[in-house]
C-alpha cells in the first residue's frame, strides 16, 4: 500500500513508525520501522467539527462526564484520506499517545465495513488487548445477545449489510488497569474512529457508555438523559445507550438498553423519524 506524500509528512510528524519496501534482496516484506519525532499539537489544525445535537439540562442526580480535551486532534489531516488497509497500518503504528507504551497491541474493529449498523464502545479492556478484538469478553459476549435478538451479527459472511454490525472503540489502546481515558488520550485517537466512520457509512450508529458519548455527541450530559430519543452525528441517526459492562453490573438497567437498541431498529426501518440532515 502507497502512502500520498502529504499523508507520510503528517504521520511521520506524529511519530508513528511508517512502514515502506526496502528495496535490495534484504529487504522483508514490510521493511524496517522507522521512529520518527513527536509532533507539537499546537501547531496542528482541529478538524473541522461535526454537527452534532444540543444536550439536554443536567440532572443533579447524575455524574456528569467531563467534556473532551481542547486540544487538537493532530492526525485528523493524516488519516482523512486514508482507505482500510492504510487506516489499519496507521493504528497499528501509532505512537501519539503513551498507552503505545503499555498496550499488547491496537484494538482497530470488527464487522462489516459497509455495515448498516455500527456500535461504538469506549476503550478496550485485558480481553480485548490480548486479541486485538472490541468486545470479546463477557460485556461483548451480552452484545452479540443483544446483537443476534435483532438479528444483527459482527460476522463478515456476505449476508444482508441491514444485518451486519461494524464495531469500533473510541481508544484503540487499553488504557493500564482498565482505568478511564484521559481526555487527551480521547482527542488525538478521534481521527481514528472517525475516519472508520467515513468508510462505514453506517445508517444508525449505537453509541455505548459515556466516553463514546462525549466523543461523538459533545456533550457532559449523563446517559440517562440522552437516551430515548434520537441525536446525530454528521448527518447520521445516532442512539445512545449504555455499555455491555455496565449492565452486567446493573442488571434492572438491561430492559432499557434493549429500549434502545428496539429504537436504533425502528429508525432504520422509517418507524421514528430521524433528525433531518443539515444542508
Amino acid at each position: 500500500m502507497g502512502w500520498t506524500e502529504r499523508q507520510r509528512a503528517m504521520l511521520q510528524a506524529m511519530g508513528l513508525r511508517v512502514w515502506s519496501p526496502v528495496a535490495g534482496p534484504e529487504a522483508t516484506a514490510t521493511g524496517e520501522p522507522v521512529h520518527l519525532p513527536e509532533l507539537d499539537v499546537d501547531t496542528m489544525p482541529s478538524p473541522p467539527p461535526a454537527r452534532r445535537s444540543s444536550p439536554p439540562p443536567h440532572a443533579a442526580s447524575d455524574a456528569a462526564v467531563p467534556p473532551p480535551s481542547a486540544t487538537p486532534a493532530p492526525l485528523a489531516g493524516a488519516v482523512a484520506d486514508l482507505d482500510w488497509p492504510a487506516l489499519r497500518q496507521a493504528v497499528a503504528a501509532c505512537q501519539a499517545c503513551s498507552l503505545c507504551e503499555t498496550r499488547r497491541q491496537t484494538v482497530f474493529g470488527v464487522g462489516a465495513e459497509r455495515a448498516h449498523w455500527m456500535v461504538v464502545g469506549e476503550a478496550p479492556g485485558e480481553q480485548e488487548d490480548r486479541r486485538g478484538e472490541p468486545f470479546v469478553g463477557p460485556a461483548g459476549q451480552l452484545l452479540d445477545r443483544m446483537l443476534a435478538a435483532l438479528g444483527l451479527s459482527r460476522e463478515v459472511d456476505g449476508t444482508d449489510p441491514a444485518q451486519q454490525v461494524y464495531i469500533a472503540n473510541t481508544l484503540k489502546c487499553r488504557p493500564p488497569g482498565n482505568r478511564n481515558p484521559t481526555p487527551d488520550e480521547l482527542a488525538r485517537c478521534e481521527p481514528f474512529l472517525m475516519r472508520q466512520i467515513a468508510l462505514v457509512q453506517p445508517r444508525i450508529i449505537l453509541a455505548m457508555g459515556r466516553f463514546a458519548v462525549q466523543a461523538l455527541l459533545r456533550t457532559d450530559a449523563p446517559i440517562g438523559k440522552l437516551r430515548g430519543q434520537v441525536h446525530t452525528y454528521q448527518g447520521v441517526p445516532l442512539v445512545v445507550t449504555y455499555h455491555p459492562a455496565y449492565l452486567l453490573r446493573n442488571l434492572p438497567d438491561k430492559a432499557k438498553a434493549w429500549a434502545d437498541l428496539c429504537l436504533a431498529a425502528d429508525v432504520l426501518a422509517g418507524v421514528v423519524d430521524a433528525p433531518a440532515r443539515a444542508g
